[in-house]
């Protein structure tokens, strides 16, 4: 797990927005919203947003998380989503 300090800094449960980059496929948003609604199932609508050139695609969502360690399991899975290039 990371060593992050969430815990130190927000009340548990919050939303918590997460803004996920990728290549810009057909099926990015959806791969993204699959392993949200796995890890916290909700209803989400995520913005999602073309780069200038077309060629990345950016996913912002706000979740429902109830400690750190959802946050850390959350950017890890999302990070290990093909495409993804980054997880913030």
């Amino acid at each position: 797990m990371m060593n992050s300090k969430f815990d130190e800094y927000l009340e548990f449960p919050c939303a918590f927005t997460f803004k996920v980059m990728g290549v810009a496929t057909e099926t990015l948003e959806q791969e993204v919203l699959e392993v949200v609604q796995r890890l916290a199932p909700g209803n989400y609508s995520p913005s999602s947003r073309l780069s200038t050139k077309g060629n990345y695609r950016s996913v912002s969502l706000s979740i429902q998380v109830t400690s750190k360690e959802h946050i850390e399991t959350l950017y890890q899975e999302l990070g290990a989503i093909e495409d993804v290039r980054h997880v913030l």
